[in-house]
């Protein structure tokens, strides 16, 4: 009973820190795709936001994958987090075959969107985080 709890616990953590990280990456992306557009990079805009989008996905999976593979045997653990990264990868792939195949979409733009949600984390935790938290 005490292990479901804390796997609960758990999961509205992640569930809180994707719905923050997410929301962030896609607003920067929309404000970015706005800036673009209007100055006439259709194709750039597109881009990143496509790019962001298949970032949200992936860092969902991932915290999905991760609360599933709590609590498996190790070989278990191995298999999911194995199939976990092969499928997420494959996802990845996908933005970044139509921004080859296509001329509406920018290839940079959708490599920066792909790490959106990275870069995101990188800026809260490295950057804002030591402002917000500063001792006076």
């Amino acid at each position: 009973m005490i292990n479901r709890e804390s796997s609960l616990n758990s999961q509205g953590g992640i569930h809180r820190v994707q719905k923050r990280f997410c929301s962030w990456a896609m607003t920067v992306a929309i404000f970015a795709a706005i800036g673009f557009i209007a100055c006439g990079e259709k194709a750039v805009a597109k881009g990143l936001l496509m790019g962001t989008f298949f970032s949200v996905i992936n860092f969902i999976l991932m915290g999905r994958s991760i609360s599933i593979i709590l609590g498996k045997s190790r070989i278990k653990a191995r298999f999911i987090g194995l199939a976990s990264i092969l499928s997420r990868f494959l996802l990845l792939a996908i933005p970044l075959i139509i921004a080859i195949k296509s001329v509406y979409f920018d290839f940079l733009s959708v490599i920066i969107g792909i790490f959106a949600v990275q870069i995101i984390i990188f800026f809260y935790y490295v950057i804002l985080r030591q402002f917000l938290y500063q001792k006076i």
